[in-house]
């Protein structure tokens, strides 16, 4: 009997391992849809908990610690400390051997002074000053955890081969985090990546979208202190550099293209008045819309900053403290979530769930005022020109492994994102309908990318031959970079005992409305 060449043989195999799945997989599907819906309870659960603990970037120690609890009750090895994110980790779980390895990621961290007592349409802290999931971070791993945990009870019973993988998204407001994954390697083995964000629609995108990259970087001037009235000429300003920089970089402005996104905050001032300030910072993001022009944006603020530096007699040093690539997402998985978009369809939103998002637009005064989303947004081709916007380090994901986001509606339409607003709904029954629609969609996805060897083949020769035909992935940190992981101590250390006492206990309550006493819904004062 002739023997058959390797190639041919490869091919022979994918083809009756998709003669197999193709018949089976909407019955599969049908199964991972039930599974979801079974455990939307612990969706509620999951949201809801995250959400009482509204940590910031790098601080998100109570959120990794429940979510690894879950996933190792469940089966999960976890590796915790990855990449040196103190609150980093990656959970996989493993049947048989030989199969594809399936990754899904989400964000975990909060917005400063986000406060919000969730399901009141209008500025209520719960905690005055504190942050909060002003944009629904809390989200993100309960869509993950509930459709992996069905994905893995059909390959348990199905004898499926492969592995899933969870990680989280840490200090993803402060584009610090992936990099320093993607670097380490956590990636290497993946041979797709389904990210999930939330959103106010259930959609998904490929190619660029609109957006920037960015880098993010700390710059601090060191001068000489000196008696600000008494002897002011033996002195050396840093703040005087700092604000120089600043109205260096707005005088620049006008000859940089208009695309570019940049902004600062002054970190450190000085001490008092009256002592000239020996130290200052400012922290600076910088964002373009390509690899090129972020580094060339990025020399051109250290070239300011050396200015400004030499004007006053003062030295600078410059922190990378995180970067994100442009996104590039997947066409033929964003193809395959699409499909499974439009089987799950958006929530059916109820009279009271509408009802609510329109009184929080109103409140608001949201661009938007007709409530949730009832119509899917299309799968559309990626623009001629993207828009420039916001940045997300998924990007730097995006480059190393075929990836998507899926949009989950969890949110309310128009609001002003990283608000106190956005944190309106994420502890409502609009978070725990949209976590539930977004899980279904991954899990059906990722049976898609387990028993569908044709798409995995696909994702990768888009991936190799059309991502990375004209542009390739930059590294922007450096080896001597570290994570900035002691950003935000004092100030979870400052506002956690007010926090910590609001924490959702799942035991006692069935929401979170619930322990907090919130009637739902709640329309006006």
């Amino acid at each position: 009997m002739k023997t058959l060449g390797l190639p041919v043989a490869l091919a022979a195999l994918m083809l009756s391992t998709s003669a197999f799945a193709a018949p089976a997989l909407p019955a599969l599907k049908k199964q991972a849809v039930a599974g979801v819906q079974s455990r939307a309870k612990l969706a509620q659960q999951m949201n809801d908990k995250i959400f009482s603990f509204g940590e910031l970037a790098f601080q998100e120690v109570e959120t990794s610690k429940y979510i690894t609890d879950v996933l190792e009750k469940n089966g999960f090895t976890v590796t915790r400390g990855v990449a040196g994110l103190p609150t980093g980790w990656v959970a996989t779980w493993t049947n048989k051997t030989g199969g594809p390895t399936i990754a899904m990621g989400s964000d975990i961290d909060g917005i400063p002074k986000a406060s919000q007592m969730p399901g009141i349409p209008w500025r209520k802290p719960m905690v005055e000053g504190a942050p909060g999931h002003g944009e629904g971070h809390n989200s993100g791993n309960a869509v993950n955890v509930v459709a992996a945990l069905a994905v893995k009870d059909i390959m348990e019973k199905e004898g499926i081969a492969g592995t899933l993988m969870l990680w989280p998204g840490v200090a993803e407001e402060l584009v610090a985090g992936k990099a320093f994954m993607v670097r380490a390697g956590v990636f290497k083995n993946v041979d797709a990546v389904l990210f999930t964000h939330v959103g106010d629609n259930l959609s998904v995108t490929w190619g660029k979208p609109s957006g920037t990259g960015s880098v993010s970087v700390e710059y601090t001037f060191h001068g000489a202190a000196a008696h600000a009235a008494g002897k002011p000429w033996m002195g050396r300003s840093a703040l005087d550099a700092v604000s120089l920089m600043n109205i260096g970089w707005e005088f620049r402005r006008e000859h940089i293209r208009p695309e570019q996104r940049s902004h600062y905050v002054i970190t450190d001032g000085g001490d008092q008045p009256n002592v000239v300030p020996q130290i200052s910072k400012v922290w600076y993001y910088f964002r373009e819309q390509d690899f090129k022009r972020i580094s060339d944006l990025y020399a051109m603020g250290n070239k300011v900053a050396d200015g400004a530096a030499m004007m006053t007699d003062t030295t600078v040093e410059h922190r990378l403290l995180g970067t994100s690539a442009p996104r590039h997402f997947n066409k033929p998985i964003a193809e395959a979530v699409y499909a499974n978009i439009q089987a799950v369809g958006l929530p059916k939103w109820t009279a009271d769930e509408q009802a609510f998002a329109k009184a929080v637009q109103k409140e608001v005064g949201a661009e938007k005022k007709d409530g949730l989303s009832t119509e899917l947004k299309k799968l559309e081709p990626p623009v001629e020109k993207p828009e420039s916007g916001g940045s997300d380090d998924i990007g730097d994901v995006s480059w190393t492994v075929p990836t998507i986001t899926l949009s989950y509606p969890s949110n309310i339409p128009g609001l002003a994102g990283h608000s106190w607003m956005n944190a309106i709904s994420m502890a409502t029954p609009i978070a725990h309908d949209g976590v539930v629609a977004g899980a279904k969609v991954m899990a059906m996805t990722t049976l898609d990318l387990m028993l569908r060897p044709d798409l995995r083949t696909a994702a990768k020769a888009y991936f190799t031959d059309v991502q990375n035909k004209d542009e390739h992935y930059v590294q922007m940190i450096q080896p001597t970079d570290q994570p900035a992981i002691e950003i935000n101590t004092e100030v979870m250390a400052q506002f956690r005992p007010a926090m910590k006492p609001l924490y959702y206990d799942e035991t006692k309550y069935p929401t979170y409305l619930d322990q907090l006493g919130v009637k739902w819904p709640t329309l006006s004062k």
